[in-house]
């Protein structure tokens, strides 16, 4: 974020938000991990029974191909929203199928960076 299509994702890079993201949600511990290797992600999501109570994932392109994705969350009991910053449906057509959505708790798409703060919101009102 920040800089790969600042028309679509905008200028601001992920740690600049999420630091504000912490700022708007105190009441909440929030911890973020990112990576572009899909086994190092599969890793962290089965262990997140035992480190987390919920998971907001962007998977990013990995969401319309990773099976292994869409398989570790369904392996796993911490619910999971997937969300999108764009709108994957005003988009090219095969970013129209998600491996996540069958598996997670919700999906919020096309919202800008304030998926996320949906995301919390969700999490913060069970």
């Amino acid at each position: 974020m920040g800089k790969r299509e600042p028309g679509t994702y905008g200028n601001k890079d992920f740690d600049s938000f999420f630091t504000e993201l912490q700022a708007n949600f105190p009441q909440a511990e929030l911890a973020y991990y990112q990576s572009n290797i899909e086994g190092e992600l599969i890793g962290k999501i089965q262990k997140a029974d035992d480190d987390f109570d919920g998971i907001i994932l962007n998977a990013a392109a990995y969401t319309h191909t990773s099976v292994g994705i869409g398989d570790a969350i369904k392996a796993i009991q911490t619910p999971v929203i997937e969300v999108h910053i764009s709108n994957t449906f005003s988009r090219e057509d095969f970013r129209h199928k998600s491996f996540i959505s069958p598996a997670a708790k919700g999906v919020i798409i096309g919202f800008g960076l304030q998926s996320y703060e949906l995301a919390v919101h969700s999490f913060l009102k069970e």
